[in-house]
């Protein structure tokens, strides 16, 4: 069968041919010209681990550039049964995050670090499509091209260099049947964040010209940045050539003057005027320092600077605990953070350390969960020249060095393999570290949290945990409830919408009762998540309805009516009793459960005429 008959073949399987996109019958039809057997089961294997860490060391500073977006959808993939991937530009995965039990699935398509997923050597899929397309792509179910494959959806984008170089690609993985429908948004905004940083690196004695229409978009990731170098373009954005309506074949070729022609002495303008005449409000830089690495983990994620990101709202206990927990860190007690994932432990810990004497030094969070097995000690421990093959040159310091003098955060403790569970409990015990490759240790001073989804004094039952390891980071714990255990679920949702969006854009009210009527088994990040994407695509003025929401969160009319306040008020007061009757009458329990403050629960028994209390 011919390149023609076999896409023509395809096609038919779906309802309509129309209901192929473009970029997927383009790559159907260069897949069938390759002469890959769409029945078959496409033949890679990962590579040898030093090929491997090869590999990683060449773009390491693409993995430090995206590693605050990748651990953001590394929480988002989780929640949706996915998993989040990097890959090189060659699309070789380099990092593969996320639900552990779909994670185990896909390896079984060798979904996993060390697997290159160009289109040439695996068919149709988001990441290699996405490579050649240089656009973000959605491939679903049976649209990729091997039949081995039709299990999976996928939602990828490209990562563009200032030149329109491609570096890497980010993903998002899942079930054919679960692939959320808002994956695409969440790529765009981290994308735009990973770019945005890249111009932070400096172009020494270059004009950086940073505009946008709307004066609220310069400083953000979605704002146009070009870069002139003796009035020429040599660098920019996608934001940028969009906005003056320009490709990547445009750099090197345009002068300062034929795009902006009144343009006389630009550092001193506020706005500029194209040649089509729209007008762009500008912020310039000239002479920018070329800094000598990527900035640190402590950073906001960039999104949040895309969407501004809504202001942490902590329950009364929740404060409580912050304000403990940060003296304990000064007194060197390990703080153990528990709480389903989403529910906010990194941003507790981020808050603790804040409030402790160690605020103005690092805060490194080390996802133990995320680091691949195979380089995992390198990544913590760090390494001495020449310790393995594809070594940097002069060694790493490693996680565990790069919080000396703050507070190393260690998250999802509960996944760290238990080979290395002596390794960490031996330096926690002796406060130094011996590099991979190394034979003399390293003085270390960290302060140290660690959190968990999982009940570690279960895997300590069954063996998958050091129990010596356990009763050292857990001192004192925190308990952080799931969102869904939030009695005021609606006020919670205006309030973080507030703090993204005031004033600028409306969510209606079926909108907010459907937000407020979710279980949200991703529990915060799931919920900012899904506000973050609301808010950016959505445009100024707008009043969001329930149509906007993605479809797997939509409710029936009947679910998403609004309440009337009759009916509120009588569902409030059942639950202050229900409560109030499991906690044996004991309303700080009560609070708890309800996700409110013990003054609250008094005050609103009170005015419901609920006994005493």
């Amino acid at each position: 069968m011919d390149a023609e008959a076999l896409l023509s073949a395809r096609r038919l399987s779906f309802a309509s041919p129309r209901d192929v996109p473009p970029p997927i019958l383009r790559s159907w039809l260069r897949c069938a010209e390759a002469g890959l057997d769409s029945a078959a089961r496409p033949t890679v294997e990962p590579m040898p681990d030093d090929v491997l860490r090869q590999v990683v060391e060449r773009n390491e500073e693409l993995r430090r550039l995206c590693r605050s977006e990748i651990e953001a959808l590394h929480a988002d993939a989780r929640a949706t049964g996915g998993i989040a991937i990097l890959t090189d530009a060659e699309g070789v995965i380099l990092d593969s995050l996320g639900n552990a039990d779909f994670a185990a699935r896909a390896t079984q398509v060798a979904l996993r670090p060390g697997v290159p997923w160009s289109e040439a050597m695996t068919g149709t899929n988001a990441i290699g499509t996405a490579l050649i397309e240089r656009r973000a792509v959605e491939v679903h179910g049976p649209e990729h091209y091997f039949q081995g494959h039709h299990i999976l959806s996928c939602a990828a984008m490209p990562i563009l260099d200032p030149r329109g170089g491609l570096k890497g690609v980010l993903d998002l993985s899942s079930p054919a049947s679960r692939h959320p429908s808002h994956a695409l948004g969440l790529l765009r905004l981290a994308v735009d964040g990973i770019e945005h940083r890249a111009f932070d690196q400096g172009f020494r004695g270059c004009e950086v010209v940073r505009l946008h229409a709307d004066p609220a978009l310069v400083g953000t990731p979605r704002e146009g940045v070009l870069v002139f170098d003796g009035r020429r373009l040599v660098a920019a954005n996608r934001h940028g050539l969009r906005l003056l309506d320009l490709d990547w074949g445009s750099l090197d070729h345009l002068a300062l003057s034929a795009l902006f022609p009144d343009a006389i002495r630009i550092d001193e303008a506020a706005t500029l005027r194209d040649r089509a005449g729209r007008s762009f409000h500008v912020r310039i830089e000239r002479e920018r320092a070329a800094l000598t690495r990527v900035p640190q983990r402590t950073e906001p994620p960039a999104p949040a600077r895309v969407v501004p990101a809504p202001k942490v709202v902590f329950s009364e206990e929740t404060s409580t605990a912050v304000s403990r927990s940060a003296r304990l860190i000064d007194a060197g007690v390990s703080v153990l953070v528990q709480g389903e994932t989403g529910t906010g432990k990194e941003v507790f810990a981020r808050a603790a350390h804040a409030a402790s004497a160690r605020a103005g030094r690092p805060f490194v969070a080390v996802n133990c969960a995320a680091l691949p097995e195979s380089l995992i000690e390198a990544e913590l421990f760090g390494y001495e020249a020449g310790a393995f093959t594809g070594a940097r040159k002069a060694g790493a310091k490693g996680l565990l060095r790069e919080a000396e003098g703050g507070l190393l955060f260690l998250d999802e403790i509960g996944d760290m393999p238990l080979s290395l569970q002596s390794r960490l409990l031996r330096v926690l015990q002796e406060r130094e570290v011996i590099p991979v490759g190394a034979s003399r240790p390293v003085a270390l001073n960290v302060a140290v949290i660690c959190a968990t989804h999982r009940s570690l004094p279960s895997l300590v039952e069954t063996g998958a945990f050091r129990a010596d390891l356990y009763f050292r980071i857990a001192g004192y714990t925190v308990a952080l409830p799931a969102l869904r255990e939030n009695g005021d679920r609606l006020g919670l949702v205006r309030t973080l919408w507030h703090g993204l969006a005031p004033g600028d854009v409306k969510l209606s009210e079926d909108c907010e009762a459907q937000l407020a009527a979710c279980d949200w088994p991703g529990n915060f990040r799931q919920l900012v998540g899904t506000l973050r994407a609301l808010r950016a695509l959505a445009e100024p003025g707008e009043t969001l309805t329930a149509h906007a929401l993605p479809a797997d969160l939509r409710l029936p009319p009947r679910q998403a009516a609004k309440p009337a306040r009759g009916e509120l008020d009588v569902i409030a007061r059942e639950a202050m009793r229900a409560a109030l009757a499991a906690s044996g009458g004991n309303v700080s329990q009560a609070a708890r459960r309800l996700g409110i403050s013990r003054s609250t629960l008094y005050r609103r028994c009170l005015s419901a005429g609920i006994g005493e209390t």
